[in-house]
Parts: structure tokens; C-alpha cells; sequence
């Protein structure tokens, strides 16, 4: 069921073209393949790696050293999730993507497994990332830049050679993925640096909306901004318009 917020109910055409033929779309995509061979690999793998929280601790496991196998089974994205970037990413002809938070790389895939997206992905921990890039390796994805850094170093460089006005209109996304800290006060954080990076048409997602009091009152203060359009409330996933010819409607729609 979904369902619309406020008075101006499920008239929006844009929304309803994304739920109908997008959201619910059958079709089988060939990088629904590509993705379900990486995540095979890491299920099967047999390296144990040295994981670094940056962000909220993890709620899974208790140590730092962490089988890859178990990562993939317990925290990373899932293939109903994995299908919905998918089919995002070819629905809206994403053509340069950004991600915060790379852990082993599968969220990774479900953006670039196309072969044509050009990602780059970020991420804290030295180990995880260097996982990540062998196993975009192994795929033969050269679209997808891994960057081992904290994100707020990497936010910060944007503008670090040049005039900041020109460093953004050079670094504009069609979409970014915020997987990272699960904080509220540091999603917010990233939300308004990242604003400078988007177009009128950009979507911006962000993991994980309901997963405490602080990453609900941050997903609150994003639907309100004046930059934002429409939002979607996916219940795990809140997803971010700025098309400023649309009507500013909030969404809850379960996929």
C-alpha cells in the first residue's frame, strides 16, 4: 500500500510513473545477475577482515574482526534492496553516482553493475575498502572509483584546488547513496554539504531513516527543507527529490 501525506493525495504523474514503472517494474535486468555473482563471492569467501566503525556501532557484531561471509549474509544491502537501486539507477539514466559508506562493495554493484554508471564510492575503513576493489575487479568494473577516506575529507577536497563555485558545478551527481554513520546529527551534516552536488534532477537516498529517534528526526528536518521537493518513505530507505516544478508532496510507500 502507499499513500500520500498531505491534501494533494497521488496526483503527482512524476511519482506515479516512478512507483508503477519503476518501483513495480518485472522486468529482469542483466545487472540483477552481475549483482547476485558478487555477493555469491562474498557469501563464499573465506577472508576474515578488520573492520573499523566510524559511525554508529554495529548492532550485529560485537568484534572488529568480521568474516566477509558474514557481512554479506547480515549487515550489507539486501537482493529486494539491491533490485530497487537497480531498477533507479535505469529508470532515471543515472549517469554519475556517489556513495557514502562502500563496506564490501555490494550497495556498490547495485549503482555500477551496469557497466556504465560512473560511481565513486567512499569508504573509512582501509579494509573494507580494499575488499571492495578487488572484488570490482574481479567483475571487470572499471566505472566504479573506491576511495579509501573519512567522508568529511573527502566532502572537504571538493574544494580544495580550485574556486569552491567552480569545484561544485564540476561535482554534480544524478544520485548519491548515504550508507554511512546512521547518525542523525552527522547525516544532516552531510545532507547540507552534498546540496552544493545536486541538480534539479538528483535523488538523493539515505539508509536506514528509521533506525533510531536521531535518524528519524534528521529524516524530519530533510523532508522540510526548502530545497526538498518529494520524498519517499520506503521504511528502510528515504528517498530525496529537489525537482522544483513538482508540487512538495511526502510519500510512504512500501516496497
Amino acid at each position: 500500500m502507499w499513500h500520500s501525506k498531505n491534501q494533494h493525495g497521488i496526483h503527482s504523474p512524476f511519482v506515479y510513473k516512478l512507483i508503477t514503472q519503476c518501483f513495480y517494474n518485472k522486468h529482469y535486468f542483466k545487472a540483477y545477475g552481475i549483482w547476485s555473482n558478487a555477493q555469491r563471492k562474498s557469501l563464499e569467501s573465506k577472508e576474515i577482515l578488520e573492520v573499523e566503525d566510524f559511525g554508529a556501532k554495529s548492532k550485529v557484531f560485537e568484534r572488529n574482526r568480521r568474516p566477509v561471509s558474514k557481512i554479506a549474509e547480515q549487515v550489507s544491502i539486501t537482493k529486494k534492496r539491491a533490485r530497487l537501486m537497480i531498477r533507479l539507477v535505469d529508470y532515471l539514466s543515472i549517469e554519475k553516482a556517489l556513495e557514502l559508506g562502500t563496506s564490501i562493495g555490494l550497495g556498490s554493484f547495485s549503482i555500477a553493475g551496469n557497466g556504465k554508471t560512473s560511481l565513486t564510492t567512499v569508504e573509512a575503513c582501509r579494509e573494507t575498502s580494499s575488499f571492495a576493489r578487488q572484488l570490482f575487479k574481479s567483475e571487470g568494473l572499471e566505472n566504479i572509483s573506491a576511495i579509501s577516506s573519512s567522508f568529511s575529507e573527502y566532502l572537504s577536497g571538493f574544494g580544495s584546488s580550485e574556486n569552491l563555485e567552480q569545484a561544485n558545478s564540476k561535482n554534480k551527481f544524478d544520485l548519491v547513496f548515504i550508507d554511512a554513520h546512521h547518525d542523525g546529527k552527522i547525516t544532516l551534516n552531510y545532507f547540507e554539504r552534498l546540496l552544493a552536488h545536486k541538480h534539479n534532477d538528483s535523488l538523493f537516498i539515505f539508509d536506514d531513516i528509521h533506525l533510531s529517534p536521531s535518524m528519524e528526526v534528521a529524516w524530519e528536518q530533510i523532508k522540510v527543507h526548502k530545497d526538498v521537493k518529494v520524498t519517499i518513505d520506503t521504511f528502510q530507505w528515504g528517498l530525496v527529490f529537489f525537482r522544483q516544478e513538482q508540487v512538495k508532496q511526502d510519500f510512504v510507500i512500501r516496497v
